[in-house]
């Protein structure tokens, strides 16, 4: 291991203890001062701190001053830093301490004593000549993981430790290692889990014997040999074989030549490990040609990782061979540029085959009726182009279940022809491709998860035939512009299509996929128009548990006024959204004023009213156009008398000879009506002549219309001149239920203005002809005094 995937490592354990320190605890409180120039430890450190990251700083020692601050740290990450002396003391109040993290300094010596009860130790990856354990660490009771450095080994440092059960152990040797060594000098650890990291860029001649007899698990970092055919790695890995509990071995870092390579597999074949890793390999030379020797393995998987050859002119279909042909249920072959890979000689045990990222075609496993039992396959990140091919490639595969072919450069279109798959195939993950909506006529027949996101897919076709048996769809980063029904989808429930195109989906799809427990359709350019109000409201009744992201990835991006607001605060109201509502809307409205104006014009005779306003400014218009010295002369009666014809007897017999005889100039509509001139303009021009107009009230004249006509005007004119011009005369008793509805003129005439009543009486008579004529007279002086102003 390389140091800087070393740092990588151990980045990761501490990522994963502190979030499993801070989900089990909520109270935890972390503060991260890593990167940040620090020389020495903060003193501005909260109290409630338990977890401190101040690691890839520049401080070079720590003090019981700088630990003091901290009353209740958990864990401490100071790795990456310049210490080179650590004295454990400094730790002694802090006896909640679990965590240390010291790798990666300069540390050459550490002084130690009674402290913390730690879980997690690191110091690897200093400048330790020898194994930094004291019998302090041997007291460390909980100790599960444990990284030393180191460039001498000797038993005796490790006897310290020795009755300590750790989980694992991480090993760092020096440069300078291998200069005098002790074989059997990590025999007495008592590990589960040994990781050993030799000298980088050093030919591996060590005799260390790394069969620890605890360990189930090993591994084996910069192991450098190209000299002497690998002897001395050999004779190590050889000795694994009588630790009957190893079973787990993987090798990091490999540089080594093809014979080489070919021996370690075939020494690993015969031990007891199952699992074997071989990763970031840089291989050199021809490999020898020999048989390889398949019987009495326990392994069960082998994975090979990051392969780098400096030759490529030799013929491949040997290594090809004895990969295909290997007795084993996982394999894995991935960053190798292997062009291909044969069918097996032999039914094979493979069970799941990893060939990701090569340089395979669609040639692949052409015809290979040897992978019957096969349930797994990845053929993601190579070179496929047809899928027709693929799905032809599966037809032997009876067993297999999940095909993993993304990231290629995949297409289909219908003019090849049909695609015969497996039936078993049930999981089948054809994203990163250049497919079109044509390969829904290319997919297996008894499909339930199918990934197509991030091809080139337009829309859905709603003729979909054979996937009844769908259950998960995942067909995000697309370009689809609608939201699919489920109509071919019957057994839909999660549909993943999210960063489409879909600007209005329809509503529909709640109705025809109520069967989908799971939709995740944010992240798509939403218009937030009329049109999308239906699929709001059905959404936002889902639960939140069925719309995944609601409503956070549920954004409007059109019109530019809603752009970046949620859907869920987009609203319109239902009538600005639809015509036919708008019509009838607009139709009830003028229904409604229609009848309402119609009641209004029948009660209150509008029509009537604006006629008689018609008649009346047009008479006025004349009247102004009349020179002054003319209008002074149409002033010809000193009152005009209206009456009904009912009443014409009073008006003859008592009216007109009581006010003449005093010479007061009466006007009748019947001897003072110009001839030629219409009824209405009669009556305006009367009512203008006189200085006062006399109403002769009675129960026939509020039923006569002519009468109501002579009221307005003379009612008109009395706001227009401003004057108090109108006389009323009460000769009968009027029942205020006879006063038709539309006459409300009258009934607010009757009900502000004072009015002479005529008495029965006739010893009053007089007192009312007297009364009558001074209202007259006093009424003539003013007017006149007025008309004389006017004209002056």
């Amino acid at each position: 291991m390389t140091k800087t995937n070393s740092t990588v490592f151990h980045f990761v354990i501490i990522f994963m203890l502190t979030l499993m320190i801070q989900l089990s605890d909520e109270s935890e409180f972390l503060v991260d001062r890593s990167k940040t120039g620090l020389i020495h430890v903060p003193k501005d450190l909260s109290l409630k701190t338990t977890i401190l990251n101040i690691s890839q700083n520049y401080i070079s020692e720590l003090r019981t001053s700088d630990i003091l601050s901290l009353s209740k740290p958990r864990i401490l990450i100071i790795s990456h830093n310049r210490i080179h002396y650590l004295d454990i003391s400094v730790f002694q109040f802090n006896q909640e301490l679990e965590y240390l993290g010291l790798s990666h300094n300069e540390l050459e010596k550490i002084s130690c004593h009674p402290t913390v009860n730690l879980r997690h130790l690191d110091l690897s990856f200093n400048a330790f000549d020898v194994l930094p354990i004291c019998k302090e660490i041997g007291n460390m009771s909980q100790l599960q993981f444990l990284g030393l450095s180191a460039t001498q080994l000797q038993k005796s440092s490790v006897l310290p430790i020795a009755h300590l059960h750790i989980n694992k152990i991480l090993l760092v040797l020096g440069d300078s290692y291998g200069e005098k060594e002790e074989p059997g000098s990590l025999q007495d650890l008592n590990t589960e889990s040994l990781h050993i990291v030799f000298p980088t860029r050093k030919e591996y001649h060590f005799i260390l014997d790394v069969s620890v007899s605890t360990a189930v698990s090993l591994e084996l970092s910069n192991i450098k040999c190209v000299v002497d055919r690998c002897s001395y790695f050999l004779n190590v890995l050889s000795k694994l074989q009588k630790n009957s509990r190893l079973s787990s071995l993987t090798l990091n870092n490999i540089e080594t030549n093809w014979y080489s390579f070919i021996m370690i597999l075939q020494l690993v074949w015969h031990t007891s490990i199952e699992y074997f890793s071989i990763s970031n390999v840089k291989l050199q030379g021809h490999p020898d040609f020999r048989d390889f020797d398949y019987s009495n393995t326990s392994l069960k998987a082998l994975s090979v990782h990051q392969v780098v050859n400096n030759v490529f002119n030799f013929p491949q279909s040997y290594i090809y061979t004895i990969f295909s042909n290997m007795n084993i249920q996982n394999f894995t072959v991935s960053g190798t540029d292997m062009l291909h890979m044969v069918c097996p000689s032999q039914m094979s045990p493979f069970l799941h085959l990893d060939f990701s990222n090569n340089l395979l075609t669609d040639m692949v496993f052409n015809n290979c009726g040897n992978l019957a039992r096969l349930k797994t396959l990845s053929l993601q990140m190579n070179q496929l182009k047809k899928l027709v091919n693929i799905a032809h490639m599966t037809k032997k595969m009876k067993s297999l279940q999940q095909l993993d072919i993304s990231q290629n450069s995949l297409g289909y279109d219908k003019s090849e022809g049909y695609c015969s798959w497996t039936i078993s195939l049930l999981s089948l993950n054809i994203s990163s491709n250049i497919l079109t909506e044509s390969v829904f006529r290319c997919l297996p027949p008894r499909v339930k998860i199918l990934d197509l996101h991030s091809n080139k897919i337009r829309n859905i076709p709603k003729d979909i035939a054979g996937l009844e048996d769908l259950q998960e769809l995942n067909i995000a980063s697309n370009d689809l512009a609608h939201l699919p029904g489920c109509g071919s989808f019957s057994s839909l429930s999660v549909l993943i299509i999210d960063n489409n195109a879909i600007s209005n989906p329809s509503a529909h799809f709640f109705q025809s996929c109520q069967k989908v427990k799971s939709v995740k359709a944010g992240n798509n350019p939403f218009h937030c128009t009329c049109e999308l109000r239906e699929f709001i409201q059905r959404i936002g009744q889902v639960s939140s548990e069925v719309v995944e992201g609601w409503p956070d990835s549920y954004k409007c991006d059109y019109p530019e006024s809603y752009k970046g607001s949620l859907l869920k605060d987009f609203h319109v109201s239902p009538l600005s959204c639809s015509t036919a509502l708008l019509i009838v809307t607009i139709g009830v409205i003028g229904l409604v004023l229609a009848v309402t104006l119609t009641v209004l014009c029948i009660y209150f005779d509008l029509p009537w009213y604006l006629r008689m306003a018609f008649q009346w400014t047009r008479t006025r218009r004349r009247a102004r156009s009349t020179p002054s010295d003319e209008l002074q002369k149409t002033l010809q009666f000193h009152a005009f008398v209206s009456y009904s014809g009912h009443d014409s007897f009073w008006v003859k017999n008592e009216l007109l000879p009581n006010l003449e005889k005093e010479g007061i100039r009466i006007c009748l509509h019947e001897r003072n009506f110009v001839p030629g001139k219409s009824i209405v303009e009669n009556i305006i021009n009367c009512i203008e002549k006189s200085y006062k107009s006399i109403f002769v009230l009675s129960p026939t004249f509020v039923q006569s219309e002519w009468c109501h006509y002579e009221l307005y005007f003379a009612h008109h004119n009395l706001f227009h001149e401003g004057s108090n011009n109108l006389i009323l005369i009460l000769l009968e008793p009027i029942p205020k239920y006879s006063v038709p509805s539309s006459y409300h003129k009258l009934k607010t005439l009757m009900a502000q203005r004072t009015y002479l009543e005529w008495p029965k009486e006739k010893s009053k008579h007089g007192l009312f002809w007297a009364n009558l004529r001074a209202s007259i007279l006093i009424k003539l002086m003013e007017q006149a005094k007025e008309i004389d102003h006017t004209y002056s």
